[in-house]
């Protein structure tokens, strides 16, 4: 395989050989092949491979020849994924030899990956480069400027991301937090009687940001929870590692939908003034506002419960949607039916609450659910039956697919507690340092 020009150097994996220019080593996305640019000295290159030979110019390393094939696909294609008969663990640690990590690795092997290490309760660290895992300076003088700018990004976005990877990523998240909180309360508080009476405001002045409401502390509070989440968002997406991915998950586009009324508000007061067209854009101003009320899922980031929560929506959509489809079959057939037999049939019993079968749906959906209201109840001998009948289908019908997402919440449970262990330990490892 030649990657380049000028002298070839030459990779032996296993047995199998590659070949490409010596140029290409400098900023080559394997870091063990990489530190091969900067040995000096025979001794510093055996430190790196288990062999070489300098009339050949080829390195030999005694790992595994198919593993390493499909690493160099990552590298050619920027696709990793597990060899297939191959075990997850064992692939793992060729991976780290070779200097990737699990976070290389597509979505779905990363997922085979967790669940196989949460299995065996193994652990693995990422081995660090002679003299650089010292901090000695001789390491510190080879490491390329390209590498400490990428390590730098990669602590950023765990700080960021990974709220237990290491203190200042706790101080974050428990600052984010307190924010978050601080933001409800006003939240909520702002929407008291005796809040608006202290304030002298009206209901639609509660859909208005002036330059009044601003300086009142309710404003001053609003404003500086948004600065600090826009701030945080704008960093986040700065060290992220792929842009578009990132505006693409459901917690990233949450704080968007969370942190843009703000502006929008701002924004229509800047250009539109107090005049009436402000005036008549209140609902939808108090309802921009009121979707402040996502930032508590941004607590998501931050505890393991809610994590589990949407990674289990994630993975059981379609036993939701089969669970859905279950419930809509039986809401049709019963509302069909108790329509018929409360006022459909003329026997001189006529129940107005079940005159068309949509009003009848009600009825069956918080009858299957088990709520049962009590606003609407069936009159008649059959219909009683019937309910019966709905009732009792309805548990069935629920408990069916209960099962299969249990499971996957346990699952994705353990999955995320062993993620937060990996990190904690990274952690402890700091204190100690």
């Amino acid at each position: 395989m030649n990657f380049g020009r000028g002298p070839p150097v030459v990779l032996n994996v296993g047995g199998t050989r590659y070949s490409f220019s010596r140029e290409v080593l400098k900023d080559f996305p394997l870091r063990r092949v990489s530190r091969l640019h900067g040995c000096l000295s025979e001794q510093d290159v055996l430190e790196v491979c288990d062999d070489y030979d300098r009339e050949r110019n080829e390195y030999f390393f005694d790992r595994h020849s198919e593993a390493f094939g499909f690493i160099m696909l990552y590298v050619r294609h920027g696709h990793l994924r597990f060899v297939p008969h191959m075990c997850e663990l064992s692939f793992y640690n060729e991976m780290i030899y070779w200097g990737l990590e699990g976070s290389h690795l597509d979505y779905c092997c990363q997922r085979r990956l967790d669940d196989r290490m949460s299995e065996t309760c193994t652990y693995y660290a990422a081995e660090e480069p002679p003299g650089e895992a010292a901090g000695g300076p001789e390491g510190k003088g080879r490491r390329p400027a390209a590498a400490e700018g990428g390590k730098w990004l990669e602590r950023m976005r765990r700080t960021f991301e990974e709220p237990t990877s290491s203190v200042a990523a706790q101080v974050l998240a428990t600052v984010s937090i307190l924010f978050v909180i601080v933001s409800m309360v006003v939240l909520c508080a702002s929407t008291l009687p005796e809040w608006r009476a202290a304030e002298n405001r009206s209901v639609e002045e509660q859909s208005r940001y002036t330059a009044e409401s601003v300086r009142e502390p309710s404003g001053i509070i609003e404003a500086i929870c948004i600065g600090w989440f826009t701030a945080e968002c704008i960093v986040r997406f700065i060290v992220s590692k792929n842009k578009c991915e990132f505006v693409r998950r459901p917690l990233n586009i949450i704080d968007l939908l969370a942190i843009t009324p703000y502006y929008i508000s701002v924004l229509m007061t800047v250009f539109t003034g107090e005049n009436s067209q402000l005036q008549r854009a209140g609902v939808t101003l108090r309802v921009l506002r009121m979707m402040r009320i996502f930032w508590v899922i941004k607590l998501a980031r931050h505890f393991i419960g809610l994590q589990t929560l949407g990674l289990t929506l994630k993975r059981c959509y379609r036993e939701m949607v089969m669970l859905l489809v279950f419930i809509c079959v039986a809401m049709a057939i019963f509302s069909a039916l108790s329509q018929l037999l409360e006022n459909g049939l003329d026997l001189g019993t006529k129940n107005k609450d079940y005159a068309s079968i949509p009003a009848a749906c009600w009825w069956v959906i918080i009858s299957m659910t088990t709520v049962g209201y009590g606003d609407m109840c069936p009159i008649t001998v059959p219909g009683r039956i019937l309910g019966g009948i709905c009732v009792v289908s309805g548990i069935v019908l629920l408990a069916l697919p209960i099962t299969f997402i249990y499971h996957s919440f346990v699952q994705c449970y353990h999955e995320l507690k062993f993620r937060s262990a990996r990190y904690s330990r990274s952690l402890s490892a700091e204190f100690l340092n």
